[in-house]
Parts: C-alpha cells; structure tokens; sequence
C-alpha cells in the first residue's frame, strides 16, 4: 500500500480505509504497550523501586522511538495523498478523512510528547470545517467527531468542549436519519453509539469522580 501511494499518489476507497486500518493496527499495538509501560513506570516512581523504574523506563523509551516512525511515516503519505485529492472522485470525502487521519497520527504524537498538541488541533479542526458540507450521518463525518472530541478530552484536557462536539454531532446525526444511506447504516450507527457512550463517561465524570475509565474511539 506505500508503494502504491508513492507510485500514483491517489487511493480508491477501498484502498483508503485498507491503509487506515493496516496502520491502526500497528500503532494500536505500541499505543497500548505505552500506556501499560507507562503506568508501570508511574507505579515504580511512587514506590522508589528505581531498578524497576528504570527498565520501564528504557521500554517506555524504545515504543516511542518505534511509535514515532510509524507515525512520521504515515504522515508523510498523508501529506502526497492530500495533494491529490481534487483529482478524486469525492474530493471532499478525501479530504476530510485524510485529514482526520492526519490529525489522528498528531495526536498520537502528543500522547507521548512527540510534538505539540495544537498540531492535531489544526488538522481536526481543518477537517471539520470541510466536513460542513457532509451529511449529518457520514461516517467520516461522524468518525472525525468522534476523533476530535477525543482530543479535546484526552489531549487539551477540556471535557465541556469534548461533550459539546461529541452531542452536537449526535443530535445532528438523529435528526438526520431519515437520510442515512443504506450502504453506510452499520458503521454509522456504531459511530453514533461511541459518540453517545462517550457522553455518558465524560458526563458522570464530571458529576463525580469516577476514577479514569478508558472512553472508545473509532480510527
């Protein structure tokens, strides 16, 4: 598939989403070995074992480096897919869903300090702009809202903007139902219930202290 973004510089569909998910899996995998690692570190720290601390440290260290290239990687197919896009059949579709890509591969940066949070802001925040014109029940649409809500909980640390955009995505998506196409009614509607249990979390957080809880989130 990276051959064939350096050859033609444009993806079908299908050939889209089959990137998307050969590189979710891949970062998927390092993404939880760093947060396991991490609160092993953490956990070591707080009992003054630094031999233990240490060797998670080193580990910790060694997935970010392998976290890091894969994401620099997939950025820069991004950035040759990106300028190809007018010449696709959906440009709009294209647009918003590599951009939601890009702005997914930042944050993945961010988590672990490898570049500035606002980098995938702007990227998010780009695709929702394009994302405008988009039914209400889109997928990608829907993806990008679930995604950059996510961001603002996890990465800006700002809940009320994170149920804000999760609840206007979905409201908007119920009120649009009678629209949602056949083809797209599984994935849409799985989306819609990520975005609505994410409100349920993100809001009995709020109310109470529930302790940190992990919250879903569709690639």
């Amino acid at each position: 598939m990276k051959e064939l973004v350096h050859l033609s510089g444009m993806l079908t569909d299908e050939q889209r989403n089959l990137l998307s998910v050969a590189y979710k899996n891949v970062v998927g995998q390092r993404r939880s070995a760093w947060r396991i690692t991490k609160s092993m570190e953490d956990r070591y720290q707080e009992k003054e074992d630094e031999k233990s601390e240490e060797l998670a440290s080193g580990y910790r260290k060694e997935i970010e480096k392998e976290l890091e290239a894969v994401c620099k990687e997939v950025l820069g197919l991004i950035s040759k897919l990106l300028g190809t896009v007018d010449s696709t059949v959906q440009p709009i579709e294209a647009k918003v869903f590599y951009l939601k890509m890009k702005g997914d591969y930042l944050r993945y940066l961010a988590e672990i300090g490898a570049t500035e949070k606002e980098e995938a802001g702007k990227s998010y925040e780009a695709a929702w702009k394009q994302a405008d014109t988009m039914p209400a029940t889109h997928p990608i649409r829907l993806g990008l809202a679930l995604n950059y809500s996510v961001y603002y909980y996890e990465i800006v640390d700002d809940a009320d903007e994170a149920c804000k955009l999760a609840k206007n995505a979905f409201d908007d998506a119920i009120e649009d139902m009678d629209n949602l196409k056949e083809e797209s009614y599984k994935d849409s509607t799985l989306i819609m219930q990520l975005l609505r249990d994410n409100l349920t979390l993100w809001t009995a957080e709020q109310e109470e202290e529930t302790g940190q809880q992990e919250f879903e989130e569709e690639f």
